[in-house]
Parts: structure tokens; sequence; C-alpha cells
């Protein structure tokens, strides 16, 4: 194995990145409140706390999509890896966005050979600390969901040149077709993008850029006017 000032080899680069998508996804559940904080333990992932749900299957869930990007990206298919937090409706409101983007073609037998001008793993793991340094700041950039129970997820991955697919959080691998409200394609013109960080690692560079639906901004702008409704009501009582 190489050292870690040595630069990355290709297969070292997807495993780091599936690690990371992985730590990550269980990051933005523990954030945006998608299940109680009682369900997740507070462990450490590149030198920065995280918080890593403790059950099972729902950790079954996320490491079997994880396993299933991986079997794409290892092709140099994958596109984009998508978190969805939608309401009861299904309907979307953040879309967390992974765009995974292959540098260069690897032959099969040079896939654990380093790559010259790559990056090392010990620089690629300093990056990943400032993405979840970001993720477990969102909150102050987009506000509370506040959906309380009501609020579910799908992992959404999109190929290239090819249909997106998805799995729910209740549903095993194989992927099944992704409705199309879901993926970055069936997002308004209206819908609001905000890039969080970005890395070019030589070999797949990554970018995580979070979405807030139409739908997501109409709502807290209606429940903007009426808390300001209400102020004036009190106001004038006085």
């Amino acid at each position: 194995m190489a050292e870690l000032d040595t630069s990355l080899t290709f297969n070292q680069t997807v495993n780091g990145m599936l690690e990371f998508v992985e730590v990550a996804i269980h990051s933005i559940l523990y954030v945006r409140q998608i299940y109680p904080a009682d369900l997740f333990v507070r462990r450490k992932k590149y030198d920065t706390p995280v918080f890593q749900s403790r059950h099972p299957a729902l950790n079954e869930y996320i490491s079997g999509a994880v396993k299933a990007v991986g079997e794409e990206l290892i092709f140099g298919n994958v596109d984009k890896v998508v978190v969805v937090i939608k309401d009861q409706e299904q309907v979307p409101l953040e879309r967390y966005i992974f765009s995974l983007r292959s540098m260069l073609h690897v032959e099969a037998f040079d896939k654990d050979t380093s790559v010259e001008g790559a990056m090392s793993a010990a620089k690629l793991g300093q990056y990943f600390r400032s993405f979840l340094i970001k993720l477990n700041m969102v909150e102050s950039q987009l506000g509370m969901l506040e959906l309380h129970d009501n609020a579910s997820f799908a992992i959404v991955v999109e190929l290239k040149d090819k249909t997106p697919t998805e799995i729910h959080e209740k549903e095993p691998p194989p992927w099944v077709p992704a409705d199309i409200q879901h993926t970055t394609s069936g997002a308004s013109e209206n819908a609001e993008l905000h890039l969080l960080r970005a890395v070019d690692t030589g070999i797949i560079n990554l970018s995580l850029a979070v979405q807030e639906s139409e739908e997501k901004i109409r709502r807290m702008d209606n429940k903007g006017s009426k808390a300001i409704d209400k102020g004036k009501g009190k106001e004038k009582a006085s």
C-alpha cells in the first residue's frame, strides 16, 4: 500500500471517494434531522467530529447504495450521486449533489499504480475534512427543514448518458428508475444551488453542492410572510 504522501492510485481514489460519500450521507441525515438525534453516535473521521447512524437497517441501506455506486464509478460511468430530502408527498425539498468527474482513463492493470501529478491520500483527507465542516454548518445557511416525522430521503445515481436511478431508504439495491422530480434534471429553474466545496484530485474530481427546490423556497417565503403578519398584528394590538 502506498504511503500517505505519495500520489494516489485510481483504486485508492475510487475507494476514498466512496468512503467519503458514505460518511457524508450519514452527516446529511443527522444535520438535516431526518431521523432523531439519538439514532446517531458521535465518531471521528478525517480528524473531525462526525455522526453515524446506529440503526442496522439504515446502515445496510446506505452501505449497499454506496457499493452500487462504486460498481459504476470504477468504470467511470457516474456523473452525480444525489441525496434527495423529500416530504411525505415525495416532493423534493433539498438535493445534496456529489458531482464525480473522471479525469483520465486508466487500464485495469494500472489501477493500483500511483498516478503522476495526482494528490496524496493525506491531502485528500484534508479536503474531505473541509467538506464535512461545510456540511456541519449547512443549517445556518439553509435554515431548519422542520419536517419532523414526515421527512424521508432517497439516493439517486445519475449515470453518463443513461437514465437516472434511485433507491429509497427502505429498499435494498438494485437500483430502480428514478422519479424525475428527484433528479437534478427535474429541478425547477427557480431552484437555488449553493456550492459547498470542490476538489481536483487529478484522477476523479469531486464537488458537493446543495440545491433548495422551488417548493422549499416557496414554503419558507410563505412562513416568513406569516411571521411578519403575526408580528404586525401584535404591534397593532399594543
